[in-house]
């Protein structure tokens, strides 16, 4: 079955739309034009026509306007038995292969690793252990471990730096309100306490609560003594990266899902922005060859419609045509920016000065709280992973879980390490770096992102190639160990994807990318 790159639907011989006499509307004849016009000369091969070729997987993507988390609560027995190789070939997706992972950019809802050896060592910390791990974290403490380590349980200095790995900072930091994720996690807030909702004078508090944290945080990561952080509201989630990060020499902020009305705002508070995903010609933004999902049209540029009706004109049907007026045009286009909301291709970005004006509009700006529902009136939450004022440190949940699992001689042992919470890029690679050592560089790892995240994983235009030596110099004292800040000092590579499947096998990674 044949599918056009337009909506979706099937387009066979048959489908062709009749021509008629009369006069037809000029955006279905500009569409025909497009897919059965001389220009094209057959019809598209799959559903992903139109596409760049880093699109090719973007096939699946819903139609809902808002992500919802799907993260499950409870580790089954058939779960735990499914995740080495079954999973890389069923994808559908090439795999990669390196001694390094790539730098994957989303956060992480829930890791899933599982090995021949036991996870029983990440298990019952001892009190000092705990308290070393606290004190690791708060000095910036890089620990470098063996290759393989013949006793993890043993292993005081192992036991540690896991503790060390799972510590991140919140704010505000609510112990009865799921504080993570934040888009599409009204039905997991209902019936919960919210004295707030209703009283002005506490919302005011917690808004100016906020917005020194805000600051602080921000402040920490000019200065490169924070690498990163995230805001996430329940609309949409920014990630803050400071210079250096990503192959940029500037700040950057990364905002996703966006909408026409917020981008709007953005622009009459000056902030300049860009849309990394939308083609540029010169200074026009140009939204053609991306896909807005199942149903929709393309968009079109001037420039392409203007060329649409030359080629009709050769064709001597130019009196048949109705073109279109001034205020049919703004209406398609303003039709067509709205079909980009809630995607990810609605993804902006901002840079250098403007950043401190993103913060400043961020902080002023009414519509970043909601007013009604669960979340109404609590502050976005923010996601570091470094301290700053008025945060709480939080721990990600750990534990291990022993299954037997059949084979071709009977049962065997099958070991699992579970890790929930909001899993941010540092602490996947730093979790990622002891189990290379505590399972002997063999272990499989199912990743759960939070999917509105996953799209800053794109890579964005650099004005020149940085300096390794440089970067690790100057975010020398970010708190990140140093192979950790070299890996996410790498340019992202994943696109609007992000790692699902993770398998190491004699100390080589190979992974395969989330469908989208």
């Amino acid at each position: 079955m044949e599918t056009s790159g337009v909506g979706g639907k099937e387009m066979g011989a048959k489908s062709r739309p009749p021509v008629t006499d009369g006069a037809l509307h000029p955006s279905r004849l500009l569409l025909k034009g497009r897919i059965y016009g001389r220009r094209t000369g057959h019809l598209p091969r799959s559903g992903c026509a139109g596409r760049g070729p880093g699109s090719l997987i973007e096939f699946n993507q819903e139609n809902d306007l808002l992500w919802e988390e799907r993260i499950r609560e409870r580790t089954t027995i058939t779960e735990l038995t499914q995740i080495p190789h079954e999973l890389f070939s069923e994808s559908g997706i090439p795999s990669s292969e390196s001694t390094e992972l790539p730098v994957d950019w989303s956060i992480k809802t829930r890791l899933l690793f599982t090995s021949s050896q036991p996870f029983t060592w990440a298990d019952h910390l001892k009190a000092q252990e705990e308290a070393q791990g606290l004190v690791q974290h708060c000095r910036a403490t890089g620990v470098t471990l063996p290759q393989s380590i013949q006793d993890p349980k043993l292993s005081t200095e192992l036991r540690c730096a896991f503790q060390q790995s799972l510590i991140y900072w919140l704010h505000p930091a609510l112990s009865w309100l799921p504080l993570f994720p934040r888009i599409g996690a009204d039905r997991k807030m209902v019936g919960k306490s919210s004295p707030w909702s209703n009283d002005e004078t506490l919302q005011h508090i917690l808004m100016s609560d906020w917005s020194v944290s805000f600051t602080s945080l921000y402040n920490l990561l000019k200065t490169k003594l924070c690498p990163y952080f995230y805001v996430c509201t329940y609309q949409f989630t920014v990630l803050f990266r400071a210079a250096g990060l990503a192959g940029n020499d500037m700040i950057t902020a990364l905002v996703s899902p966006t909408t026409r009305g917020l981008r709007e705002a953005m622009k009459n508070e000056g902030i300049e922005y860009f849309l990394p995903l939308i083609k540029e010609n010169g200074h026009k933004k140009k939204t053609s060859g991306i896909s807005l999902g199942h149903g929709e049209e393309q968009s079109f540029s001037d420039e392409d419609e203007e060329e649409s009706f030359n080629w009709l004109e050769e064709m001597g049907v130019q009196d048949k045509i109705k073109k279109p007026d001034i205020h049919s045009i703004k209406l398609r286009k303003e039709k067509h920016e709205v079909q980009m909301d809630h995607r990810p291709e609605s993804v902006v970005l901002v840079k250098g000065n403007n950043t401190f004006t993103l913060l400043n509009f961020l902080i002023n700006c009414k519509s970043l709280v909601a007013t009604s529902g669960p979340q109404a009136g609590l502050p976005p939450t923010l996601l570091s992973p470094v301290a700053f004022r008025g945060a709480t440190m939080q721990m990600l949940k750990a534990r291990s879980v022993n299954v037997k699992t059949q084979a071709f001689s009977g049962y065997k042992d099958q070991f699992s390490l579970e890790i929930t919470g909001p899993v941010m890029p540092h602490s996947l690679h730093s979790v990622a770096m002891l189990l290379r050592s505590s399972q002997n560089g063999s272990f499989s790892a199912g990743l759960y992102p939070h999917e509105p995240t996953a799209v800053f994983n794109i890579c964005l235009p650099m004005s020149k190639k940085l300096d390794k030596e440089v970067i690790h110099k100057e975010l020398a004292n970010c708190g990140l160990h140093p192979k950790t800040l070299d890996q996410l000092s790498q340019i992202p590579l994943l696109g609007k994807s992000s790692l699902r499947n993770v398998e190491m096998s004699d100390y080589i990674y190979r992974w395969s990318l989330i469908p989208k």
